[in-house]
């Protein structure tokens, strides 16, 4: 018999048994509702090794493309094969380290009385607590705070892989994938996960779910407005707007914001519980961009700032409380672990720091264990090193004409030409948007106060890495600052305050949005970004 693999650990194989048998065994958490009859469609997993030594895919695996499979209906058919599975509820690592803002405790729902108010409104007798759940819907990775409404203190906080990975890993193919016959399964899958989440929390900190009165959720454009259930076709063509964005356009509505219910929208809290999506600023730049702003203080600042929210879909803004403008890059998934070789999200094992050095790499994991891959830090890392060591050329060419360079020699990782090019587009959506938006608005770095990185991968990189090889605008590194995990920040801010999630409501209305692909010369300064050089910029007429 040959092993099954998961993350280090490994079992036997034994025909007739099911991944969930073996996810069991090495006491692995996997989503389940239906008591494993695949009706559920909650235990996804990814096939890396052996697809071809279990049972083919059932009517209950339909929706699912390449090596994703459900847990329960995947069989072993041949013990002799060689089988690598992963769950798709891998933890990623938590910011420990995020900005924080003050701000007065002015919640929208209240007790009053021995009642509980929403908006004023009665809807449930006080029963000793009155929570809050701010969540950061991610393309990769799901953050979610839980917070104590009436003191406003965050009492746990959680994250999950995105599991709706099988649609696709990046927005446009999950676009793509919801219009399909498949319909819905992507939100199903976000909601399913989303109340497995709760329910675990739930019982470790030993609450009612009911407790839970609002739930603020931000996103991108397409994260939002899927898992509110909206039609995200219009987000993937011209002009890429979100259905609320285009109906407050023909004023059909006043805000691009929604508000629901927990029983309307198949959430396990209080029923009538207010489920509020922040709002839209416009295009792909979504509510996690809104809320990045509301932790940094833009609707306050008087000097100039610049946000770079990194992503599958960066975003970047610049300005302060009087003028703001914005842009998004869709930057794809290269450095969140998609398209590379042995690339992956930032999960433990994955490289996270590398040094080359006259003896060979030297290479740092999440976790000091055995690498399972890279992550995006790890790449800006190896990428600015086989520069800074004359290995690679500005083109991603290694001068010694090899086609891969071996960074993990033990595990035989390698990064290939094809991988430094996937990287190198990567990196140039992050560089042109950044150009653009600093030509557009026009003043030099020395006018701008700071450049703040948002993102868990922007909040692990090597600040003086980045630069050189021009991932990020070439700011003076003590003007470069690191603000984590701002989105679930000002997720939070949005579910403690309702006037300051009023103040960005509006704030959101007078951001300029620009349209990258409509610059003259955008090709030029795409393939000048494709470059591994730090950004060379000056202000000039656009």
């Amino acid at each position: 018999m040959s092993p099954l693999h998961h993350s280090g650990g490994q079992l036997e194989l034994v025909a007739g048994q099911s991944i969930f048998d073996y996810a069991d065994a090495l006491k692995l958490r996997v989503p389940t509702s239906c008591g494993r009859t695949g009706e559920c469609h909650e235990c996804i997993v990814e096939l890396r090794r052996g697809a071809d030594a279990v049972t083919p895919p059932t009517d209950a695996e339909r929706f699912l493309r390449d090596n994703y499979r459900l847990a329960c209906q995947a069989r072993v058919v041949e013990p002799d094969a060689d089988i690598e599975f992963q769950v798709l509820r891998r933890e990623p690592r938590i910011l420990t380290d995020s900005i924080h803002r003050q701000v007065a405790l002015d919640p929208v729902v209240r007790r009053v009385g021995d009642g509980v108010k929403i908006n004023g409104n009665r809807v449930d007798s006080y029963k000793g607590k009155i929570y809050g759940l701010a969540v950061d819907c991610g393309t990769t990775t799901v953050v979610m705070n839980l917070a104590d409404l009436e003191s406003g203190e965050i009492l746990h906080t959680a994250s999950f892989e995105n599991p709706q990975r099988f649609g696709g890993s990046d927005i446009m193919h999950r676009i793509s994938y919801d219009g399909g016959p498949y319909h819905g399964e992507l939100r199903q899958v976000m909601l399913s996960s989303l109340n497995f989440e709760i329910g675990d929390m739930a019982r470790r900190l030993k609450f009612h779910r009911r407790s839970i009165y609002e739930v603020v959720i931000v996103g991108n454009s397409t994260m939002r407005d899927m898992l509110f259930g909206l039609d995200v076709q219009p987000i993937g063509e011209k002009p890429y707007m979100s259905v609320t964005e285009t109906e407050m356009r023909e004023g059909l509505r006043d805000t691009t914001v929604i508000n629901t219910t927990a029983r309307e929208f198949g959430l396990r809290v209080f029923p009538d519980a207010n489920i509020y999506g922040g709002p839209i600023i416009g295009c792909h730049v979504g509510a996690d961009v809104a809320a990045d702003l509301l932790a940094i203080g833009m609707d306050e600042q008087e000097d100039v700032v610049m946000l770079v929210d990194v992503g599958t879909n960066t975003e970047v803004v610049i300005g302060n409380r009087h003028r703001l403008m914005t842009a998004s890059c869709p930057a794809g998934p290269a450095f969140e672990g998609g398209e590379i070789t042995y690339g992956m999200p930032g999960y433990e094992g994955a490289v996270e720091s590398v040094q080359v050095g006259n003896d060979g790499p030297v290479i740092e994991t999440i976790g000091n264990t055995t690498p399972q891959g890279i992550c995006g830090s790890g790449l800006v890392d190896l990428l600015a090193e086989l520069r800074r060591s004359g290995l690679m050329t500005e083109l991603g060419v290694f001068n010694d004409g090899s086609y891969e360079f071996m960074f993990a020699p033990t595990q035989n990782m390698t990064l290939s030409r094809a991988d430094i090019s996937a990287l190198a587009q990567a990196k140039s959506a992050n560089y042109s948007g950044q150009y653009i938006i600093l030509r557009k608005y026009g003043l030099p770095l020395e006018q701008i106060s700071k450049l703040c990185l948002a993102g868990g991968f922007a909040n692990y990189i090597d600040v003086n890495n980045a630069l050189d090889i021009g991932f990020i605008a070439n700011f003076p590194p003590e003007r470069i600052s690191k603000v984590g995990n701002a989105s679930l920040e000002g997720a939070t801010i949005m579910l403690v305050s309702g006037e300051l999630r009023h103040r960005m409501e509006n704030l959101v209305r007078e951001i300029e949005h620009v349209e990258l692909e409509t610059t003259p010369d955008f090709f030029e300064i795409f393939v000048e970004g494709c470059m591994f050089n730090p950004m060379d910029y000056s202000p000039s007429p656009s």
